[in-house]
């Protein structure tokens, strides 16, 4: 008679201790770690815009996680209020795409001798494309899964074998990444008022999208300290996303006009793709686009104000 495996030999045996070999490698993985913090700590303050990109970006991903705090005392957000706190995020984001971002970079490609409109208008046309198809490229190509439309991206057994949490924190920096681009092109190409004005609208819209991440990552049954910290993580991308809007327009003048309409361009995608229809999807429409409704107006009054 054959034996029955028994659940102690199903069971893996556990991993032996590292070797000196093993201990050696991670030393050099942290020292070269260490070396690259150091250049890009170097790198950015010794570039004002990129500094104060850095800044803006920080602030708004502080914001995200200050959005985060309450789900540690409360699991209770109606899908009401869900919906108008994303229709706000969205009005915010669509406020900025056109104040901070397309009207600049016109006026951008004008002073950068595209005297007609039509000239200039096609420079920020064909950018805003750019950045909305590079936006669909990573949709298309990346995996990732969505509160509610659940898993996208290309399929296989790679993706397969990816945890849900990974998955849900790359949709979360899919969203993320293009308002950490908006700050850093907005600093390069813009007055220091008109960039904080940016940099504010995108920190206030930021803390309820915190909110809302950590509660719908609670409903999904993540455990709640986790939830609270993939909410505080999803922020980390904006800052990096600054850094790099910001270095890249630094980097070449001419490419202001073209790194101020991809910026927006990626947003617009966002708004489109992911907010708008998260936020109609449970029949609460009407609040979704009054909230839509104040946050444009929030950014727009911020914009005018302050820039």
């Amino acid at each position: 008679m054959d034996e029955t495996p028994t659940a102690h030999s199903s069971t893996q045996p556990p991993r032996p201790p590292l070797t000196v070999r093993e201990w050696l490698g991670l030393a050099i993985v942290a020292a070269g770690a260490l070396v690259l913090a150091a250049e890009f700590w170097r790198f950015v303050t010794a570039r004002p815009v990129v500094w104060d990109a850095l800044v803006g970006g920080s602030a708004a991903a502080l914001a995200t996680a200050l959005g985060t705090l309450p789900v540690m005392f409360s699991q209770r957000l109606s899908e009401r209020v869900q919906d108008t706190l994303f229709g706000f995020g969205a009005g915010v984001m669509l406020a900025a795409c056109a104040f901070s971002l397309i009207i600049p970079g016109l006026e951008a490609a004008r002073a950068r001798g595209m005297g007609s409109a039509w000239a200039a208008g096609g420079v920020i046309g064909a950018s805003i494309l750019m950045g909305g198809a590079a936006l669909m490229l990573m949709d298309r190509l990346l995996p990732h899964e969505h509160f509610i439309k659940g898993r996208e991206g290309m399929d296989g057994q790679a993706v397969r074998k990816l945890r849900r949490t990974w998955l849900f924190v790359i949709a979360i920096a899919l969203h993320n990444l293009p308002e950490g681009l908006a700050i850093g092109v907005g600093y390069a190409g813009n007055d220091g008022l008109r960039a904080n004005a940016l940099a504010t609208g995108i920190a206030i819209q930021d803390v309820p999208e915190g909110l809302v991440v950590a509660v719908a990552l609670l409903a999904a049954g993540y455990p709640r300290a986790l939830a609270v910290a993939l909410g505080m993580a999803s922020g980390l991308v904006e800052p990096l996303g600054a850094v790099l809007g910001a270095a890249v327009i630094g980097w070449s003048a001419a490419l202001l006009p073209w790194g101020l309409g991809f910026a927006a361009g990626a947003m617009l995608f966002v708004i489109s793709h992911e907010i708008i229809p998260e936020s109609h999807r449970k029949g609460h429409e009407a609040f979704a686009t009054s909230g839509l409704m104040l946050g444009f107006v929030l950014m727009m009054l911020l914009d005018t104000a302050l820039g």
